[in-house]
Formats: C-alpha cells, sequence, structure tokens
C-alpha cells in the first residue's frame, strides 16, 4: 500500500471520529445537568457493552469464548484505566466547565502519549517535526482556552479533571499497543466497557436520581453510548491497529474544533478571532504531527561513475 493511500484511509477513520467525539461533549454536557455524571457513564458503559454483543456474537460465532480469554486482561485494564475512571472525570468536570472547554482539555491526550512513551514504547516517541506538530496543536489548544469564559477556582479544577483523565487515555493507549489483541476488537471494546460498567455501578447506585429524568438527558446518554463510544472506540482501536497510538490520539486535538463547530452551528454561540486562530492551529498540529505534511527533501545529486 502507498503512501497516498496510507494517508487516504488515516483521514477516513480521523475526520468521523473526530466528529463523533466532539459532539460526545456536548451530550455529556446535556446530561449531567440532570443526572449524576457515574449515573450518566454508568448507562453510557451498559448500554454500549448491550450494543457491541450482538455485533461480537454474529461477527465471531464459534470463537466468541475464546476472544473473550484473549482479551480478558486488557479488557479489565482498559475497563478500569481508560473507560470507568477517565469517563467520569470528564463528566464530572463538564458539571464545572462547558463542552469546549472539556474538549480542549482532553486535548492533550497526545503529549501523553508522547511523555509516557518515552519509557516504555520507544517507537512512539515524537522528535522532528511530529513534536513540532505536537507542540504546534497545544498551542493552538490554548488559544481556544483563552477564548473560553473562566468560573472561578470550581471551572480549574473540572479542566484539571479532564486533563488527568487525558493522561489515562494516553497512558492506557500506550501500555495497550505491544498487547493489542489483533483481530478481536469488538471482543476488547465490548468486554472493556462491561468491566468498566460493573467497576462503575457501585457509586452509580449510590447517586441514581430521585425522580425519572427528562427527554433530553436519556436520549443524550443513548446517542453518547451508541455513537461517540461503540462505534467511536471500534474505529479508535481500528486506528490505533492501523496506525499506532500516537497518530491515533491525534484525533483530540480536531474533538475540540467539531465541539466549537457544534456549538457555532447548533446553539449559536459566536466566532472570534480567538477560536480562528485556535482551529487553524490545530489543524496544522495534527497535520506536521501525524507525518500527513512533510518537509520537501532536497535531492542528493548523484556521484560520479568512471
Amino acid at each position: 500500500m502507498g503512501e497516498r493511500e496510507v494517508t487516504r484511509g488515516y483521514l477516513a477513520l480521523l475526520l468521523p471520529l473526530a466528529a463523533l467525539w466532539g459532539a460526545s461533549f456536548l451530550f455529556i454536557k446535556v446530561a449531567v445537568r440532570d443526572l449524576e455524571p457515574s449515573v450518566v457513564m454508568e448507562c453510557r458503559l451498559a448500554l454500549t457493552a448491550l450494543a457491541l454483543l450482538p455485533l461480537l456474537l454474529v461477527g465471531r460465532r464459534g470463537f466468541v469464548r475464546a476472544d473473550l480469554r484473549a482479551v480478558a486482561f486488557p479488557g479489565v485494564v482498559l475497563g478500569v484505566v481508560n473507560s470507568a475512571i477517565p469517563f467520569t472525570l470528564i463528566a464530572w468536570g463538564e458539571t464545572h466547565v462547558d463542552s469546549g472547554v472539556a474538549a480542549i482539555a482532553n486535548a492533550s491526550t497526545p503529549i501523553w502519549v508522547a511523555l509516557v512513551a518515552i519509557p516504555l514504547l520507544p517507537s512512539e516517541r515524537a522528535s522532528g517535526l511530529k513534536l513540532v506538530g505536537i507542540v504546534l496543536g497545544l498551542v493552538g489548544v490554548g488559544v481556544l482556552t483563552g477564548a473560553q469564559p473562566s468560573a472561578g477556582g470550581w471551572a480549574i479544577l473540572g479542566t484539571l479533571a479532564v486533563v488527568l483523565a487525558s493522561f489515562c487515555y494516553g497512558a492506557s493507549n500506550i501500555w495497550l499497543q505491544p498487547r493489542f489483541p489483533t483481530d478481536r476488537i469488538v471482543a476488547l471494546v465490548t468486554l472493556s466497557m462491561a468491566v468498566g460498567a460493573v467497576a462503575l455501578l457501585p457509586l452509580a447506585l449510590v447517586q441514581l436520581p430521585s425522580s425519572a429524568p427528562g427527554w433530553k438527558p436519556v436520549g443524550s446518554v443513548i446517542a453518547l453510548a451508541l455513537g461517540g463510544t461503540s462505534v467511536g472506540l471500534l474505529v479508535y482501536y481500528r486506528m490505533i491497529e492501523r496506525y499506532g497510538s500516537a497518530r491515533a490520539s491525534l484525533v483530540t486535538y480536531l474533538a475540540p474544533v467539531a465541539a466549537l463547530a457544534y456549538g457555532i452551528g447548533l446553539l449559536g454561540e459566536s466566532l472570534t478571532a480567538a477560536k480562528v486562530l485556535g482551529l487553524l492551529l490545530i489543524l496544522g498540529g495534527v497535520a506536521l504531527g501525524s507525518g500527513i505534511v512533510r518537509p520537501l527533501r532536497r535531492a542528493v545529486p548523484a556521484a560520479p561513475t568512471a
């Protein structure tokens, strides 16, 4: 497969995933207005596991038990470190910051991938233009952060909660890559969602609402589970399998861009110069950090022949 085909395949996964995950922050924001973060994420995890179970049974008929055994250990680790904990941290963070700020804070994931890779996964270490791309993207994140309203100490804590969730994502992705169960992505995601739901269940039961929620939070949780999680995680793990965790994690640069677009188009939010500049910087960071854009190399003259 040529480099152009690889780039086209990468973008075909990257852009739809960014659109899905950008919308996820909006769905979370709507849901946590009426439901506790643990309840929202418990429903998200449980619904995702249930939605993926038929796909697992049909797609790998006769091999389900073997598949689940093969992904048991990474499924348990990811269910807690990559699902239950970061999902809840982001939802809690969004009780104190808006969805755009949460999406922006989540864009720190590639930096954590790069830092955790230093001792654990040398093949994923960022250097040269890729490192420049990561820094450029984070500069764009900073510009966008400056364009968001602040609300004091709780907003800082909410943002830090999302950053901590991003660290969980980055660290777990680096940990997973050398252990990635090829051809068992559905089994891995299904098991990790089920494990995450079990791990979060005690806290969710304590925080159940006293009355039935309205259709908006219910619809948001369903959309979050089926779109941003079920489809989104399958696409994301396919990206890790094909292109590595560093390039896959760059989707978190585009997620805040998508969240910003939804806010402007659906919620009537204003478009400022700072937001446009942040958008351009983030897209530039993605292009360089993923290797899509590379410098032109000067041709080396051929050695004279006798």
